[in-house]
């Protein structure tokens, strides 16, 4: 499993050729799976969420420096405050 630090760290073409590589691997142990020959069910799941951090790492060096963030805490609405907004704006 590679941290998001560690991948932050390659460059663009490197991060491309580690995204081809991952998907090549989850397509090759998919049909393993299919197949019935998959040692390490575990291992899909692991590669899944490298895919992902991958484009991620990726996804966020296309973005503009203003939408490089994420929400913070206090940025987050939870559902139950949410649907207690909502209630509030249907009775005014």
């Amino acid at each position: 499993m590679t941290s998001a630090h560690d991948l932050r760290e390659l460059n663009d073409d490197d991060l491309r050729h580690r995204e081809r590589d991952l998907d090549d691997q989850i397509f090759r142990l998919r049909i393993q799976k299919s197949m019935g020959q998959v040692d390490a069910p575990r291992k899909i799941r692991d590669l899944r969420r490298d895919l992902a951090r991958v484009k991620t790492v990726l996804r966020m060096r296309g973005l503009p420096a203003g939408r490089r963030g994420g929400a913070t805490r206090a940025d987050t609405v939870t559902g139950a405050a949410r649907t207690a907004a909502r209630r509030a704006d249907a009775k005014s």
